[in-house]
């Protein structure tokens, strides 16, 4: 179990956990998901972390298909201006590798903020902390294990 799967389960949300054997040569791990999977990838959400006005990191949950609209997640967050996070300091906020960093149960609770594309399924798929894991929870669930906060940080890609 990854500590994802251990806070769903402490919380008692319901959800499934989907398990796919992973493709080290895929060029996308949220798309390699969603066709292992077979789901829509508008269902499929990636986790990524970005650095807001040079010194805080945030978390942003967006469908994989879609881009992260910096300047959205900064405005969001309070900030002027975001950048994608160094991958190490990533892994060391979340305590997860890069291509497997669930936003449930990182080891240092950071501001969150989850694309409201996410309303319109009656669940989503996310990382649950390892690269071929999945866990499917709605999305409601999702804010209330993590602190997100509902926003339009996508844009098309």
């Amino acid at each position: 179990m990854t500590p994802g799967i251990n806070a769903a389960k402490k919380a008692r949300i319901q959800h499934t956990v989907h398990r796919y054997e992973h493709d080290p040569r895929s060029a996308s791990y949220g798309l390699e998901a969603a066709d292992a999977l077979g789901q829509d990838p508008a269902r499929v959400f990636k986790t990524l972390l970005a650095q807001v006005d040079g010194n805080a990191l945030v978390v942003a949950i967006l469908p994989v298909t879609q881009r992260l609209d910096l300047k959205a997640l900064a405005s969001a967050a309070g900030g002027k201006k975001a950048v994608m996070a160094d991958p190490a300091a990533a892994e060391k906020a979340t305590g997860y590798v890069v291509g497997g960093i669930s936003p449930i149960g990182q080891k240092r609770r950071l501001m969150t903020f989850l694309d409201a594309s996410a309303a319109s399924f009656e669940t989503i798929y996310v990382s649950a902390g390892r690269r071929g894991l999945e866990i499917e929870l709605a999305g409601a669930d999702l804010c209330a294990l993590t602190g997100a906060i509902l926003q339009p940080i996508a844009r098309e890609a």
